[in-house]
């Protein structure tokens, strides 16, 4: 059974809602987060990416950084920026997109969940990428920054939703990038008991984008818990904020791949050992988007070209069908010897949602060529997980990105 629970929520003064509302802290590079400061000086990457309080140079690792994020947090809820609620609740978050709608329920889910497999991931973590967080949620004694999670639908679940949105939301605002955030808070008893026990029959809960703060959260509260010999288990820390989406509804964009060199080999050379096991064809000047599993675009020179996979692989491995495998495993690393793309300077990766131009130009500006992918679809992640196994790096980018400062879980 999954564990999933109110909170008492620390957010913001509603009128202040969309200035303070940020995208997560690792979307943007230090320089990029010090101008949407200092253009806007309520954004949470005041707190996120506390480095923006310094002067450019200044370490983000610093002790002076992290606690410089504490004493900002307590500066803005004792000036009134944010409130904390007088007793635990859900929250309902809808984020709008291209006229589609995704509707997340946002809670607290349990550290327990993750090390015993209630909660499934998908793909691995990198300590040097855990330290900062974990550094950052300790100093602040709260988790600023939401886990993404999915589960597979659940009618009764969707439509006691649906009959509170009826209500009139806390929040309503546009972002920037035309994202219409939409939150109601969920404080009457018998709903929250309804919805504790829908979830609690729930067999898996999924995380779906946020892997790195998710390890970290889970490792303070395990901190915390090692600090606290009497620990009861029902201390805020042993907890970690998520908002709860149901699979059927998120979207996944693919999550392109750049290459800088093409391992010595000429164009040509390359395109007639990749036409060994896949079809290749000239598509014009035009980006090319692939229409299917098993088929990508190929970019060069102002050309794009189709490839598609001859003979897909066995459905029994949920990774090796994979897209982002399939490119791996017979192009990528025996053609162009790119064996590990975590570390492999001469890979990146861009996710679809900057489009086919901004991955032509890139590759143009690098030299190189590009693949445009299929994205991989969230029945594909579930199985993957389901199984006990891993993704590749980068193989599904969400959108829209859920925005920080919008809740924050104290402990």
């Amino acid at each position: 059974m999954s564990i999933f629970r109110p909170f008492r929520g620390i957010r913001p003064a509603e009128e202040l809602a969309s200035s303070i509302a940020a995208l997560p802290y690792d979307v943007y590079s230090s320089d990029e987060a010090r101008h949407i400061v200092s253009e806007n000086p309520l954004s949470f990457l005041k707190i996120d990416r506390a480095e923006t309080q310094f002067p450019p140079g200044t370490s983000p690792y610093s002790d002076e950084v992290y606690e410089r994020a504490r004493e900002t947090l307590h500066e803005m809820t004792d000036r009134g920026d944010f409130i904390m609620d007088s007793l635990p609740c859900y929250y309902i978050y809808a984020l709008t997109m291209n006229g589609h709608t995704q509707t997340g329920l946002v809670g607290c889910a349990s550290i327990d969940d993750y090390k015993n497999g209630i909660i499934l991931k998908h793909e691995n973590t990198l300590e040097e990428k855990e330290l900062d967080r974990i550094r950052h949620v300790d100093t602040c004694s709260a988790q600023t920054g939401p886990i993404f999670l999915a589960c597979r639908p659940q009618p009764e679940l969707k439509g006691l939703l649906a009959e509170i949105k009826k209500s009139s939301p806390l929040y309503d605002f546009t972002s920037d990038d035309t994202v219409r955030h939409q939150v109601w808070q969920i404080d009457k008893a018998e709903f929250i008991e309804n919805i504790s026990h829908l979830v609690s029959g729930i067999p898996h809960l999924y995380i779906a984008d946020g892997h790195h703060r998710a390890a970290s959260a889970v490792k303070v509260g395990y901190m915390r818990r090692a600090a606290d010999p009497g620990f009861t288990g029902a201390e805020e820390y042993n907890y970690f904020l998520s908002v709860l989406f149901p699979s059927d509804e998120l979207t996944i964009y693919d999550y392109n791949r750049i290459i800088t060199d093409l391992n010595d080999y000429t164009f040509d050379e390359l395109l007639d050992m990749i036409g060994k096991e896949f079809e290749v064809a000239q598509a014009g000047t035009d980006p090319y988007r692939p229409s299917r599993k098993g088929e990508f675009g190929l970019y060069y020179s102002d050309t794009w070209y189709r490839i598609r996979l001859r003979s897909l692989p066995s459905p029994r491995d949920p990774v090796k069908c994979l897209d982002v495998s399939i490119l791996q495993d017979m192009i990528l690393e025996p053609l162009l010897g790119i064996r590990d793309p975590k570390t492999d300077s001469r890979i990146r990766f861009m996710g679809g949602i900057r489009g086919l131009k901004a991955l032509q130009e890139a590759a143009d500006s690098a030299g190189g060529i590009a693949f445009s992918m299929y994205p991989t679809s969230m029945d594909e992640l579930l199985s993957v997980a389901d199984a006990g196994l891993l993704m590749p790096p980068k193989s599904t980018w969400f959108e829209p990105k859920l925005r920080s400062g919008l809740f924050i879980h104290p402990f």
